[in-house]
């Protein structure tokens, strides 16, 4: 090129070239045909070649047209790739979060959606696991954010609370029927459904039976609570679910709450980040992508 005006010549050549029309470049650039028309010409005339031959139904390349086609196109794609580069050393990085199965259905994914909308050349890598082992990933630098239940003793973790979780039992409401007795009597006669033992939400749950006495005498360990959520719904027994991930159903009245005297404590949720490492600068940008 002898200057950067060719620039544009060459784009409307090109555009014509793929086209096989001056008709419909034009159309397709949103300007004139006289003026397709004449900066062809003067492209020809600049290049002392004929690109094009003209026929009754368009246009069609000469042999010279087409090696300045290719020519023309590898350069344009060479100017893409580069701008697209220029772009990702904007805005690539990435970001590492770990959270449970059912924290990332519930809570994750909004930000998510929202993250990857406004950074979406950010790579993203989730990995589901369990709240404790979030929060030990963290610890280790083994991950940049963990969406978990707050810890008792956050260490070099800081913290950013998402609100609280309540734990209640249902089931519906033909099972709570047939077990005809107080609702606090339902640890006696029921068959309760439970995360597995090795879950921090059935930690918490040992927990409170602990400070108030309470033996479970049939017991049914499942390792997801979305299972737990749908064996309720069977009608198989009462499950321990988060109050949050079941308010469908207890509206339309699928599942029922049994309210007991003592209710079970709520548990805080939210993100953590390790604090000694150097910061992650898509971490903030995540925790507050949903209010952007």
């Amino acid at each position: 090129m002898e200057n950067f005006d060719n620039i544009s010549k060459y784009r409307i050549f090109l555009a014509v070239a793929e086209c096989k029309s001056i008709s419909k470049a034009a159309a397709q650039l949103y300007i004139s045909q006289p003026a397709v028309s004449i900066t062809i010409k003067k492209l020809e005339e600049s290049l002392n070649a004929t690109l094009f031959i003209r026929r009754s139904k368009g246009v069609e390349l000469t042999e010279n047209g087409r090696k300045l086609y290719d020519s023309a196109k590898k350069a344009f794609n060479i100017i893409s790739d580069a701008e697209d580069r220029l772009r990702l050393q904007q805005n690539t990085g990435y970001l590492r979060i770990a959270s449970s199965n059912v924290l990332c259905k519930h809570f994750l994914m909004p930000y998510l959606k929202a993250f990857t909308s406004l950074y979406p050349n950010t790579d993203v890598s989730i990995t589901c696991t369990s709240s404790a082992s979030a929060c030990l990933m963290v610890e280790q630098c083994e991950i940049d954010l963990a969406l978990a239940a707050k810890p008792e003793n956050l260490g070099m973790a800081s913290y950013y609370s998402l609100g609280v979780i309540d734990y209640i039992f249902v089931c519906t409401p033909a099972y709570r029927d047939k077990l005809n007795c107080d609702n606090d009597k339902i640890f006696e006669y029921g068959n309760i459904m439970l995360l597995d033992k090795d879950n921090v939400s059935r930690r918490h749950l040992n927990s409170y039976y602990a400070q108030n006495n309470i033996r479970p005498l049939h017991i049914l360990e499942v390792n997801e609570m979305d299972m737990l959520i749908e064996f309720a719904k069977m009608g198989i027994g009462i499950s321990c679910v988060v109050k949050q991930f079941v308010e469908y159903e207890l509206s339309t009245g699928s599942l029922i709450e049994i309210e007991l005297s003592k209710p079970i404590q709520s548990r805080e949720i939210g993100f953590l980040y390790n604090v000694i490492q150097p910061m992650n600068e898509n971490v903030l940008k995540f925790i507050n992508a949903e209010k952007d």
